[in-house]
């Protein structure tokens, strides 16, 4: 084992024990067997140190998510993903804390990484017409909701004693987002005689994520930009 992998396995046993972020250098220097100055040079500093463990922590969940295969069905996607995610944090609550720390002031990639994974199957949802709002809209409030429920229930788990609560809160946010009453098969229909009572802002999203995800020829760069532009506008309720 080198010296880094030696210092992670020291902070990770460390962090275990510990309160979110509460793991001195020295200590992990200490446990590792090996200087300040060698941690200093492989991590910069504790908050790039912290990072690096979060991150190593985290590999293995996002592995699993980069190889799994989507389904035929997004929004079936979206529900295990928020399934998994919370999972996940129960069951590696110090690095899942760690993660959203506020003393943790260099942002891990691998939170970027699942903020970028959950926004991928919001495309595709989008793409069938099945969003009321912009796939980045929608995919703010759906991870900050299931970040929300999962620190929530590593801090108190005493209020959320509710096996039902996560999938009653994850079915709600998915409701706020998804239009319920389009379906694929519904799709074209939609985008040419849309239904009353919010059917622009669906049909506007779907065509945004259509164009993201193949820009036709006849239009420039520019002309695509500004067109992405209005329909953003019109996919906001």
């Amino acid at each position: 084992m080198d010296a880094r992998e030696k210092i992670l396995e020291a902070a990770t046993e460390l962090l275990a024990g510990a309160s979110a972020a509460d793991v001195s250098t020295r200590a992990v220097c200490e446990k590792a067997g090996v200087g300040a100055p060698m941690l200093y040079r492989l991590f910069g500093d504790k908050a790039g140190l912290l990072a690096a463990v979060v991150d190593r922590g985290f590999e293995r969940y996002l592995a699993s998510k980069r190889a799994a295969r989507p389904s035929q069905d997004p929004v079936e996607d979206l529900k295990s993903g928020w399934d998994n995610h919370m999972r996940f944090a129960l069951e590696h609550p110090s690095h899942y804390r760690l993660m959203y720390s506020p003393e943790l002031t260099v942002p891990p990639a691998a939170a970027q990484e699942a903020h970028d994974l959950l926004h991928g199957i919001l495309e595709r949802c989008a793409a069938e017409g099945r969003l009321t709002v912009p796939p980045a809209l929608a995919t703010q409030m759906i991870m900050s909701a299931n970040v929300g429920a999962a620190l929530s229930m590593l801090t108190r788990p005493e209020q959320y004693a509710d096996a039902k609560f996560s999938r009653r809160l994850r079915d709600a946010v998915l409701d706020s987002v998804l239009d319920s009453a389009t379906r694929p098969a519904d799709l074209d229909a939609d985008l040419d005689a849309p239904r009353e009572g919010g059917s622009v802002p669906v049909a506007a999203a779907t065509l945004a994520a259509r164009l993201r995800a193949e820009l036709p020829p006849t239009l420039t760069s520019a002309e695509s930009a500004l067109l992405q532009q209005w329909l953003e506008k019109l996919s906001e309720r």
